[in-house]
Formats: C-alpha cells, structure tokens, sequence
C-alpha cells in the first residue's frame, strides 16, 4: 500500500496461492473449527550452543515459512504464520515451533510452538466471495515471540513431517522502533466511517462482499469513547492476502453472537473498491489508493481488526490472518467480560 508494503503484498499473494486446502500433513481431511493446542516445546530441538545455521543443519528441508504478519514490535508480538509446500499445497495439523536469531547474531531464541487456528464459520455466515474462491484461506498457525529490541531477525520453522522433523529456509522480520500503527492502550484515532444510511442505501459502494454485511449500520465517530467498538479493516474482494473475506465472515458471525455487546464496523481498504493502477506497485500516491480512514490508521497491509473500550482506547489489535477464538478474545478485553 506504500513502498514497504509491496514486499508484504507479494508474500501475502504467496501465501494465498498456498491456501488452497487444509488439513494434515498437507492433506484435505481436516477443517475443525477449533483452534488446536500448542505441542510442548520438548517435542523441538534444543538451541543450545547451536546457530540457527547449525540448527537447520542438522534437519531435513522443510516447507516454506509465509508470516501473515509484518508490524512487529519491540516485546512480545503475535506471529500468525502458513507453512506449504515448494508446490503450493497447504500443511495444516502438524506440530510446528519457530525459532528467532538477531540478524548477525548466534543467538537464537526458541522453541516458540504454535497452534493450529481454523478460519472456518458456520454455514449461515459464508459468504459467496469465501465460498467461491478456492484460493480463501482456511486456517493458519499463531505463536508469540518476544523481541527484545527493534532490528532485523531471523525467523525459522521446525515442524514435525511423516515422523520426522525438518526446518524451513529462515525468513526475515523487522522489529520496529517506532510503530505507526495504533497499539493496544493507545487511544483510537476517531474517523468517520460510511454507513448504509451515508450512501443513501448502496452498500456494495462501501463493502466488497458477497453479499455484504451487517457491518454498516454505525458511525465509528459516532460511537468511540461511549460504547466498545470492533472495526475491522479488510476487502474481502480485492483482497492481496487472500485472508479477508474469511476474517469478515467471522467478525459478521461473532457480531450475530455478542448481540450487541460491542458495535461492529466494517472498512473497506479501497477508494471506488478499485485498485487503481500503480497502486500496488508504490507508483501512484497513496492518496488517490486508499480510503482516509485507512491512512488515519497508517495500515501498510490488511486486513487488521482493532478492538476499542468504552473509554476509546483500543484493548487488542490483530494484524493479518485470525480465528473466531482470536477475535473472541479481543472483544472481551475490550468489553471486560
């Protein structure tokens, strides 16, 4: 969306191409909607006196490592990530833990294990735009690392594969020292959002899916500061990551659920939902690209959900890919129940 998300769009493609199927072991035969629990850390290697280099050495090659996340800060970061193969089939259901050096460093951190997170909705609240699209993704993996300063790291997968672990090419991630993003405890920039009633009843100007949501009805200025508020920023059509139209099916199934609790809000990433050219690229301004709500909040990749107390201050943040269990979370911390 500017220059630096360009790298993050190419890898978020990537990651869609991968997103094909779910299951184990890269198989189809498993879609739970539960999230799956975390292996223990003595299932991975040791990073005892070992380099990352030396680490990965001594395993097979693995699959490809695809984050869902790029903003990174300093502390202890979520980090959803997809594993698949050199021929773009998903590996889902298998245990698997990451492992982060500083850039330069023999110093490596880990096991980190990570969980099994499913993307799935109930039958009601799939929408055609998910449904359709053999690309959508159906599930991803989450864990949290701790960073203990801003720079570049590497990040590296070990997963367990046919009874035999193997470790993927590591990948870089940037710790950054100054977030533009909004962050938990900060106060949420207040931004008018379109509703049904704003655009005289054409809903499908301010919302990408098929059919669109229920999302539409408040005024985020309206209501920031008075009530716990869930906006959530994602294009469930023209998605680059190939990840929103399932994390709005699933904000529209907890919004049904809550009954109320909080105000859902759905935005929409694009101006005229048209990505115009030069816009992916980094050639045209970004003004002319995206919504001003988008750039109020500085979001360089999508989708992200943000998850806002009564008194305006934002209790929880999800970038990229999350599960309903996920998003659950972050409406209790902001509605304190």
């Amino acid at each position: 969306m500017t220059s630096r998300t360009i790298p993050a769009a190419a890898l978020f493609a990537a990651l869609a191409l991968a997103l094909t199927a779910c299951g184990g072991s890269s198989s189809d035969d498993s879609n739970s909607s539960t999230a799956a629990s975390a292996p223990a850390a003595s299932d991975f290697p040791s990073v005892r006196g070992k380099s990352m280099l030396e680490l990965k050495s001594g395993l097979g090659a693995g699959p490809v490592l695809a984050p869902t996340v790029q903003q990174l800060d300093r502390g202890r970061n979520r980090y959803g990530f997809a594993l698949f193969t050199t021929a773009r089939k998903q590996i889902s259901g298998v245990p698997v833990a990451l492992y982060v050096a500083p850039s330069g460093s023999r110093k490596v951190s880990g096991p980190f294990p990570a969980r099994g997170e499913s993307l799935t909705v109930a039958p009601p609240y799939q929408s055609e735009t998910v449904a359709k699209d053999p690309d959508s993704a159906k599930s991803l993996y989450v864990t949290h690392i701790p960073f203990k300063k801003p720079g570049t790291y590497a990040v590296m997968a070990v997963a367990k594969l046919d009874g035999r672990l193997v470790a993927t090419d590591p990948i870089a991630a940037r710790v950054l020292a100054h977030d533009p993003v909004p962050n938990v405890g900060d106060k949420a920039p207040v931004i008018d959002t379109p509703t049904v009633k704003s655009v005289n009843g054409d809903v499908q100007s301010i919302d990408t899916r098929t059919p669109p949501d229920d999302m539409h009805d408040v005024n985020f200025a309206d209501v920031v500061g008075k009530k716990p508020a869930i906006l959530v920023f994602a294009t469930p059509a023209l998605c680059q990551s190939r990840v929103c139209g399932p994390v709005v099916d699933i904000a529209e199934e907890l919004k049904n659920e809550t009954k109320g609790a909080a105000d859902f809000i759905h935005m929409e990433i694009y101006r005229d939902n048209t990505i115009k050219p030069g816009c992916l690229e980094g050639t045209r301004p970004q003004t002319e690209c995206l919504r001003p709500q988008v750039l109020a909040y500085h979001l360089e990749t999508e989708p992200w959900a943000f998850a806002i107390d009564k008194h305006g201050r934002i209790a929880a943040r999800l970038e990229g890919a999350y599960s309903k269990a996920e998003l659950e979370d972050a409406i209790k911390a902001a509605t304190g129940s």
